[in-house]
């Protein structure tokens, strides 16, 4: 893709794809033409069985400042109407993605973040929800996402004061799975894709769905659901070359069904 294009797509090897929000003009923010760019690069890494890993990041600067407002202004939103806000949000991949955070991840930009399986951020960066400071209210999926995410009352303190958080302290919340130093944000989010895609890629899916819809199952619901997800797995070629590759003492290679 062309730089002019607000949405930046470059593979890492086989398995792993990088999208890169480039809107430096506006903080990376979401306009209409942004979310539809950004649906169209999940719907390719979705639709391409040879890549196992995403990576959402943006520049050294700043990760997202969630909605542009100018754009906002005029009627243009930044949202699709399959994936949602931002092309993602109400509708994120199937497969793992990881964001990858280097300076402000606010407002929309911490939506982004939670909309991620993984979440690699620079020490020095800062995420929050500023919405209500500005007497906005965050409808992108943070403040239902969030409190299942972190304490409840930490979570309420986000949402009611507005004020943003070093990534340091998401990290000691369990929001934020590895710091790296400035500057190596994508480096780290590509180490942990790495570990990612050492998993079998089936069995990596079905747990990413199990677990992504654990908060919504009781017990008794969730013993009968997660077998619609395990299922396929544990009928699959993978599943026996995994047991081979063990009793063998070397690593798998996975096909992927």
């Amino acid at each position: 893709m062309s730089a002019s294009e607000p949405i930046l797509v470059e593979r890492h090897g086989d398995h792993v794809v990088v999208i890169r929000i480039d809107r430096p003009h506006r903080r990376n923010a979401f306009d209409g033409a942004t979310a539809h760019a950004l649906e169209a690069a999940i719907d390719a890494y979705e639709a391409d069985d040879r890549l196992r890993c995403a990576i959402l990041t943006g520049s050294d600067l700043v990760f997202s400042a969630g909605q542009d407002l100018i754009a906002a202004a005029q009627g243009d939103l930044g949202r699709t109407a399959r994936r949602g806000g931002f092309g993602i949000l109400a509708q994120p991949p199937d497969k793992p993605i990881i964001a990858a955070v280097e300076g402000h991840a606010l407002a929309g930009g911490l939506e982004l973040c939670l909309a991620c399986d993984l979440i690699v951020s620079s020490r020095t960066a800062k995420l929050g929800l500023p919405e209500a400071a500005k007497s906005l209210v965050a409808v992108g999926g943070g403040l239902f996402r969030l409190p299942k995410r972190i304490p409840y009352h930490l979570a309420m303190e986000l949402a009611l004061t507005g004020q943003p958080w070093p990534a340091t302290r998401f990290a000691e919340l369990g929001l934020v799975n590895r710091l790296t130093e400035p500057g190596q944000a994508l480096t780290g989010a590509l180490e942990l894709a790495e570990a990612v895609l050492a998993a079998a890629p089936l069995a990596v899916r079905a747990s990413k769905q199990i677990v992504r819809h654990a908060y919504d199952w009781d017990d008794q619901e969730a013993w009968e659901n997660q077998r619609a997800y395990a299922a396929p797995v544990l009928a699959s070629e993978d599943l026996q070359e995994g047991l081979r590759a063990f009793a063998e003492k070397r690593a798998a290679v996975w096909k992927g069904r």
